[in-house]
């Protein structure tokens, strides 16, 4: 691919994917939150609604998605109450992390980049190398990770049931104050369900919307579709511009570098995935970098 290809590549996806709490004709649109949302709002945002993974024996109920609201932010969660899901997540930063390698307990650093959370209900397989097999599962592991927020699973179950607060959520939520991993995974997972691209100039196009598009975005957007040029596509397709699949970019390793990530290959051991890691979403990707 050719440099100016690149570069209209990365144009198109900063100004055609970043999303807009905006204000357009004099009209303020209304954000979904985790306090208005419904798997039914999905369907006008463009999406599809057979797209969304929720689990049987977790249903979505904005009681849990409060609740996990709560334990999202709650630094208390970690060995040293530094560290919250918010701290590799950040909303500022469209649930993402900035840095190159994300930071845990006592400043370590981890392998690989935060994946951001946004759209994270249209997806099943979690981690670039899609090692939990729910949202579920995935908030269950950074907790008790050394080099993330350090603590054990029981203990932060005992410290959530020991919070006033908290039991009253979880009585909300649950129909009773009983507090354990489950409940606690389970209600995180809803939250991060409710964290939807919304009213981006992309789904504005989409629905119609003249002018939605700029100039710019328009011929990055001829280069995007385009088989022979741009071939994003093939693995940035579809409403949440992701196959989840899993890919190698062909980077490569540098000769004197540390012990390569062989990505998906750590959890599949299958000679075809070494170096393959999850197609992540396009949506806000201006404010995700940095990339791969």
């Amino acid at each position: 691919m050719s440099r100016s290809a690149i570069f209209n590549l990365a144009a198109f996806a900063a100004a055609l994917l970043l999303l807009t709490a905006c204000e357009r004709g004099g009209r303020a649109n209304a954000p979904l939150t985790w306090k208005n949302f419904s798997i039914e709002k999905l369907d006008a945002l463009g999406y599809d609604r057979a797209m969304v993974k929720i689990p049987p024996g977790n249903p979505w109920t904005a009681a849990k998605a409060e609740l996990g609201r709560h334990l999202f932010f709650d630094r208390r969660l970690s060995k040293d109450q530094t560290i919250s899901c918010a701290s590799c997540h950040d909303p500022l930063r469209s649930w993402a992390d900035r840095t190159p390698l994300s930071s845990g307990l006592n400043g370590q650093r981890g392998r690989r980049n935060a994946p951001a959370v946004v759209n994270r209900i249209f997806s099943r397989e979690q981690f670039w190398d899609g090692r939990a097999g729910s949202l579920e599962e995935q908030s269950a592991i950074p907790m008790a990770s050394a080099g993330e927020m350090g603590e054990s699973h029981q203990m932060i179950v005992s410290k959530v049931a020991q919070v006033a607060a908290y039991r009253r959520l979880f009585g909300e939520a649950y129909g009773d104050e009983r507090v354990d991993l489950e409940r606690i995974t389970g209600a995180i997972a809803s939250f991060e369900r409710t964290i939807v691209v919304y009213d981006s100039p992309w789904q504005r196009h989409e629905t119609g919307e003249d002018g939605a598009l700029s100039e710019a975005a328009r011929r990055g957007l001829e280069v995007f579709k385009d088989n022979n040029r741009g071939r994003c596509t093939a693995c940035h397709s579809g409403p949440n511009f992701t196959d989840e699949k899993y890919h190698s970019t062909g980077v490569g390793v540098a000769e004197g570098s540390p012990a390569p990530d062989l990505g998906r290959y750590e959890v599949s051991e299958a000679e075809g995935d070494r170096g393959r890691f999850k197609t992540p979403t396009l949506m806000n990707v201006a404010l995700t970098a940095p990339y791969m």
